[in-house]
């Protein structure tokens, strides 16, 4: 099966990620997952790394140069690949996914549930509120997997960025927060491994220590990428920094799909090509 489940945890810094993921690290200790570090691209916000991580592309190539930046990408995201490959699509994500590659702006009469096989994401449900709790959110993303069997199953998270805003990265509540998706994937992650898909997690960027990202700090830019699948081989690769720009053309690889010609596939260790 070349089914893929691609998670982000947006706003987990690396150093936060191996310190309290503990089921996640256990998978790794077990030979049961590969954990790389990621240096994410610049500038480290959201929208413009949703962007590098759903087209490969950078944010001067691309225009998704802030958060500001409100209209659909110019770029061919990993769904339109898919859906075009004639492949399942799917994502339970914040709202900023849905105005990137389904409609902008955002609707949220309309927009919140989505089904159209026609567009890139064609079966979407897709949260406004920062503090959505994740519980809910990988709820909805289990129903889409059941209902729709998607081959792409895109999964976005929100509640530790939001909590390392409120109380910075070096805080009680941001390392709980991480605590919190680590017990959360204990529940899921057993499951989609059974089935044998292709897992993916990482993040979009990290957090400093004044709550912030945006910047070149190591904080706002090192995050990690947990990869669960035969593809790889188990192990630690964290010797050297994963271009965030191959994320996308990994997931096509794993798919069988060809990566766009945008995209730039590098060599990751580990992985079967």
């Amino acid at each position: 099966m070349s089914k893929v489940i691609y998670i982000v945890l947006d706003g987990l810094r690396y150093d936060t990620a191996i310190s309290q993921l503990g089921y996640v690290y256990h998978l790794v200790e077990k030979s049961k997952a590969a954990l790389y570090k990621v240096k994410s691209e610049l500038p480290s916000l959201s929208r413009p790394l949703y962007e590098v991580l759903l087209t490969g592309t950078p944010a001067w190539e691309n225009g998704i140069t802030s958060n500001q930046v409100v209209r659909l990408s110019n770029q061919k995201s990993i769904f339109h690949n898919a859906r075009e490959s004639g492949l399942k699509t799917a994502a339970a994500a914040y709202y900023w996914v849905s105005e990137l590659y389904n409609r902008a702006p955002f609707n949220h009469v309309m927009d919140r549930e989505q089904h159209n096989l026609d567009s890139p994401i064609q079966h979407g449900k897709f949260y406004f509120e920062d503090t959505y709790p994740d519980s809910h959110l990988f709820l909805d993303a289990e129903y889409l997997r059941r209902t729709y069997d998607p081959d792409l199953l895109y999964i976005h998270s929100m509640n530790i960025d939001d909590t390392g805003h409120k109380f910075t990265s070096d805080s009680a509540e941001y390392r709980g927060r991480a605590l919190l998706i680590d017990n959360i994937l204990a529940q899921f992650l057993p499951m989609w491994m059974e089935n044998d898909y292709h897992i993916i997690i990482t993040a979009d960027h990290g957090m400093n220590e004044d709550g912030h990202h945006g910047g070149t700090g190591n904080g706002e830019r090192d995050v990690p990428l947990f990869v669960i699948s035969s593809a790889f081989e188990s192990g630690v690769y964290t010797d050297e920094y994963v271009p965030q720009l191959a994320l996308a053309p990994l997931v096509c690889k794993l798919l069988n799909i060809a990566p766009t010609k945008a995209m730039t596939p590098s060599d990751i260790k580990g992985f079967r090509c």
